[in-house]
């Protein structure tokens, strides 16, 4: 068996692309340029405003959703809510002068309906005097965030000399919510100091960064254009620009090592150029159509806007692809033989003795001489970081867990002083009743005797006199756990035990999110076999092993379950919360998990792949599992680290941001990345081929293991496609 194989000259579809892309290059960097200015034209000037609302489908809040908005329509619209504590109570001069200014202030915009004041109805107002509320209509469904925000400024500028105002309500949320601000910049700036240390060189380094942002900038005006036929929350294009970002970086990072490898090599650009799209290029479009396999498996929640987030993001994420293999090469033809100027100082070093190895070898080798201790000690390790997850909690962030400088906090804590914490998030029952003189008095009294309700509010009747509503106030707030016991009480006891209860629905805000997360939580075990199966198909098909396959999903799991477990700590008990930028310890955001699972497990598959695929190609070259791991670690450490050390940096500068959302699924996929090169890439992949030897290779079919003649990747590209995948090849 040989030790050295010639590789196979760069030909095929991708190579005569790359060609193209390389000899055309200014028609190709034109049309994108014009392409990409276009779709932003359209994106940003016509696309579809975002959709927040998760209700739907057959839970119970859903259908007393639809009851309101059938029967009760003068209660579609937004409100905001006024929350007034005062010192020396409401009726002091002093104090009574600022806050009839105030309602006056928000009763005379133009986006505001009649605004009732406290002074007028005693019902608003605690029985000490101190503390009062009055609800604000929006009569514009289509408020924009620049007609609430002088209602947010007007009330935080009235408080003073002993008087607290506070305006709360979704839209105020959103109206004080600063930008994400500079964390995407940050995340840049990063990555480009990352590249510039990995390449030593201005010219290769910008390469990744003006594809990925091109590729980005494409991608989010594709997204809005998108959201005209799939809805998505708002929350979808800051996502899809830390994924964009990552993931633009990293592939147009394989392909420029390839080219400068290439080019060390003796190949001229061109030729250079078509071998990095013929061979890494390959594995980019591999890895990207793994990942967006995964993010399609959301559309198993059901949940449609998920199902908004799954192509929004896929789409973002075949602009990355598309720019690799054909933006990359163009720019590649611009900068040719002087891909390494501008290069990093450095010291003159004597050349390295060959019999040297490198660090990444030695400690293969080092976790190979003991491999089940490492496989032991690693798993344990990742098992005690997921225990955590057993206590996961979701729920959807509401104004208890927003930043307590905004008005909104200041609103959530007067009202749940004054009123109770369960105010901010009332149980509101519907009912289809026979006539106008229907009564749900034994209803309503059932529901006012359960423990955990502080206060319930007379039935209405609609004015079809076809359906009838009543409000109930917890005792307990929206991100309590037993909020949503008590929901489970009402709906399987309270309401069938009651006369006429058979038929009331229980919803709101409050359950809405209940049942959003039980949901989720149901339906989040199939997503993740789903995910599971197709991704192990495209592997056995890339690798030709089912056994590697299974490890990787093991691997994988194990990573994920890490990161898991450490969002709970983090957030949910509380652990580092506040240095992390968390206000305070609150549930998982409902769509976090759902979200992080497909990214996460298409990126580690993208590892996965560079690693192995260059461990199968020694193994195909020397016939021997430990060399092969060995060697294979040590040609991919270096460029795998470098590409997890960009995601880890892009996904952590989330944590600068305003949105606890998105800082949570941040924290999640840095931590998932940083665990998968550290832990799963450099202890258990080792230890664990270690232990399984030949078994590594089995696949049904083969009567035995792979040989010098076969070619690994079979339908996926040749021996080059993985050897690619590193700098600095020995």
């Amino acid at each position: 068996m040989s030790d050295h194989s010639v590789p196979p000259r760069p030909d095929g579809a991708l190579a005569a692309l790359a060609r193209f892309c390389h000899r055309r290059r200014r028609l190709v960097l034109l049309a994108w340029l014009v392409g990409v200015l276009a779709v932003a034209f359209a994106g940003f000037g016509y696309g579809a405003p975002s959709d927040n609302d998760f209700s739907g489908g057959d839970s119970g809040s859903a259908k007393a959703q639809k009851l309101i908005e059938a029967h009760f329509p003068e209660r579609r619209g937004d409100t905001l809510t006024l929350a007034v504590r005062a010192a020396k109570g409401i009726d002091d001069p002093a104090a009574r002068q600022r806050i009839e200014k105030v309602i006056a202030e928000l009763d005379a915009s133009p986006v505001t309906g009649p605004v009732t004041s406290p002074y007028q109805d005693g019902s608003l107002v605690t029985r000490d005097r101190r503390i009062a509320r009055t609800t604000i209509p929006l009569t514009d469904e289509e408020a924009k965030r620049s007609d609430v925000e002088p209602l947010v400024a007007a009330v935080k500028d009235a408080s003073g000399d002993g008087v607290t105002l506070g305006l709360g309500g979704e839209r105020a949320e959103k109206a004080e919510t600063p930008p994400q601000g500079p964390a995407e910049g940050v995340g840049l700036l990063t990555a480009a100091v990352i590249l510039f240390v990995s390449f030593g060189s201005l010219v290769a380094m910008g390469l990744p960064i003006a594809t990925a942002l091109t590729a980005i900038l494409g991608g989010i005006a594709l997204i809005k254009l998108v959201g005209h036929l799939v809805p998505a929350p708002d929350f979808t294009v800051l996502v899809a620009a830390l994924v964009g970002l990552g993931i633009g970086i990293d592939y147009a990072l394989f392909i420029v090592t390839r080219y400068r490898e290439a080019r060390q090599d003796g190949d001229d650009p061109e030729g250079a150029t078509a071998k990095a799209i013929a061979t890494a290029g390959r594995a980019v479009l591999f890895a990207g159509t793994t990942v967006v396999i995964a993010l399609l498996g959301l559309v198993v929640m059901g949940q449609r806007l998920m199902t908004g987030v799954a192509i929004a993001a896929s789409v973002t994420v075949l602009v990355t692809m598309v720019a690799a293999v054909t933006l990359l090469p163009a720019l590649l033809g611009f900068t040719g033989r002087r891909i390494d100027s501008l290069r990093l100082p450095r010291r003159a070093s004597r050349p390295r003795s060959r019999e040297r190895r490198a660090p990444a070898e030695r400690w293969a080798a080092v976790v190979q001489r003991r491999p089940l201790a490492a496989a032991v000690l690693a798993g344990t390790g990742l098992l005690v970081l997921a225990a955590p997850v057993l206590s996961m909690r979701l729920s959807l962030p509401d104004a208890s867990v927003q930043p307590h400088d905004r008005s909104s906090h200041t609103s959530y804590t007067i009202l749940s002083e004054g009123f109770g914490p369960g105010y901010g998030a009332p149980l509101i029952f519907a009912a289809r009743v026979g006539s106008a003189d229907a009564d749900l008095r034994p209803v309503v009294e059932a529901v006012g005797r359960t423990e955990g309700i502080a206060s319930v509010t007379p039935p209405r009747i609609s004015k079809d006199g076809r359906a009838a509503t009543f409000m109930a106030f917890p005792e307990s707030g929206a991100q309590d756990e037993a909020t949503a016991d008590l929901v489970h009480r009402l709906r399987d006891d309270v309401l069938p035990g009651a006369p006429g209860g058979g038929g009331v629905q229980v919803g709101g805000p409050n359950a809405g999110a209940i049942d959003i997360a039980e949901e989720v939580g149901s339906r989040l075990p199939l997503m993740i076999a789903v995910v599971v199966a197709l991704s192990l198909a495209l592997l056995v098909a890339l690798v030709r092993s089912v056994t590697i396959a299974l490890q990787a999903a093991v691997m994988n799991l194990l990573s994920i379950g890490a990161a898991y477990g450490v969002l709970v700590a983090v957030v949910q008990w509380g652990w580092l919360g506040s240095a992390l930028g968390f206000p305070t310890a609150m549930p998982i955001t409902t769509w976090v998990p759902m979200m992080m699972f497909p990214l996460l497990f298409g990126l580690s598959m993208d590892y996965e792949v560079f690693l192995i695929s260059r461990v199968r190609e020694e193994y195909e070259r020397t016939g021997d599992t430990r060399t092969a791991v060995t060697r294979g670690l040590a040609r991919t450490a270096k460029v795998i680290t470098a590409a997890a050390a960009i995601m880890i940096a892009v996904f952590s500068t989330s944590l600068l941001g305003p949105d606890v959302s998105v800082k949570q699924i941040g924290l999640g996929m840095a931590v998932a990345v940083f665990v998968d090169a550290t832990v799963v890439r450099m202890v258990l992949v080792p230890a664990v081929m270690e232990l399984c030897g030949r078994a590594n290779w089995w696949m049904p079919g083969r009567r035995g293991p792979a040989h010098a003649g076969e070619t690994p990747l079979q339908g996926a590209g040749s021996r080059e496609t993985s050897g690619t995948m590193w700098a600095g090849r020995r």
